[in-house]
């Protein structure tokens, strides 16, 4: 399959600072992709030069096969087919919400845009708000109007530019879903950018997190946590905590809970290590959810520290050894901080990394 938005070596400058370095990457139709990084890591940049706003110092941005930019050549944006939704949503205060999504459609026959418009309301589920102003809207619906705005007009990619960051912390995840059901409906291929990895996971098939400038890791968000590339992408994707391990053969590593068995070889560094295979020493990440309470465990670890997250509690574990780990668990076994609490070991898939 042909890919939709194909990013190739793509690098970029401001003065004397590297902001991109070699970022490539690739969606096929109806896919969601998604630059996930902490601020500053350049993920902006990227989308700023996919819409045109910037030229690349180096590297390709092709559309459907039509070259966007080069170095010294940059597709002016409104030529790009590339639809974009703003942080702030940039809607006309003065528009009513269907002004704001016909904006765009001047071009079309009246019958034909008033059409496009009331299709893309339905869309998003604003049939009735359609004369209202954006300042009488929730921060969730202003979201959706500003997403109909960017599909009225069928351009050939969406980019959403943190469009999540303004709602409520509780609303984003639940709008994220359901911004993704809309574009999975209408087979829109999309690219996000954000710092929120609960928004990444519930939109996007594919997620490249990046740091200095470099996509570290882009993988399927079930990849990117369970097996990290490198420890820039096993800290920032999920919880977890790194505990001592020593690697008995290739295919087991030792830790102060036990024997953990890898379905995969286990490497001390990204290009395996042969010659110390039977002594090498790591790090093993341990997820909060390789570490199961167990009433009925010999295991007995102290209760450190707990966080209440309703459903279950995220309990941090110090072993006999002092080293810590993370542990969640339904909110019913509501343990002391002090107490010791059994626990077993349920890690599928062995992630270490050399121990310098």
């Amino acid at each position: 399959m042909t890919a939709i938005l194909d990013v190739a070596n793509l690098g970029h400058r401001y003065k004397e600072k590297q902001v991109l370095d070699g970022v490539s990457f690739s969606l096929e139709p109806g896919e969601i992709g998604c630059i996930l990084g902490p601020s500053g890591c350049g993920k902006t940049t990227a989308l700023r030069l996919i819409a045109g706003f910037e030229t690349p110092a180096t590297g390709t941005i092709r559309l459907m096969g039509k070259t966007l930019s080069e170095p010294g050549y940059a597709l002016p944006p409104d030529r790009r087919g590339v639809a974009m939704v703003f942080q702030d949503y940039a809607l006309f205060p003065h528009l009513t919400v269907d002004k704001n999504i016909g904006f765009g459609l001047s071009r079309l026959p009246r019958a034909k845009r008033e059409a496009r418009v009331a299709q893309m309301m339905e869309l998003v589920g604003l049939t009735a708000r359609g004369a209202a102003y954006p300042h009488e809207l929730s921060g969730g619906q202003q979201q959706r109007v500003a997403l109909a705005r960017a599909l009225a007009p069928g351009s050939g990619l969406l980019l959403l530019d943190e469009p999540f960051s303004n709602l409520d912390v509780g609303l984003r995840e639940k709008l994220a879903l359901e911004v993704r059901e809309i574009l999975k409906h209408e087979n829109i291929t999309a690219l996000m950018v954000t710092h929120d990895q609960h928004e990444a996971f519930a939109m996007a098939d594919w997620i490249g997190v990046m740091a200095d400038g470099r996509i570290q890791q882009w993988d399927t968000p079930y990849n990117l946590y369970h097996q990290p590339a490198n420890r820039f992408v096993a800290d920032f994707v999920g919880h977890g905590v790194l505990v001592t391990g020593k690697v008995l053969n290739d295919h087991q590593v030792g830790i102060e809970l036990g024997i953990l068995n890898s379905h995969i070889p286990v490497e001390c560094d990204t290009g395996g290590c042969e010659e110390c295979v039977r002594s090498c020493h790591v790090d093993v990440l341990l997820r909060p959810d390789d570490i199961i309470h167990d009433d009925d465990s010999p295991l007995l670890v102290e209760v450190e520290n707990k966080a209440f997250r309703g459903a279950e509690f995220l309990y941090t574990l110090k072993l006999p050894s002092g080293q810590r780990v993370l542990s969640l668990v339904p909110s019913h076994h509501n343990h002391a901080i002090g107490e010791k609490i059994g626990i077993k070991l349920a890690v599928d898939h062995v992630v270490a990394f050399r121990r310098d």
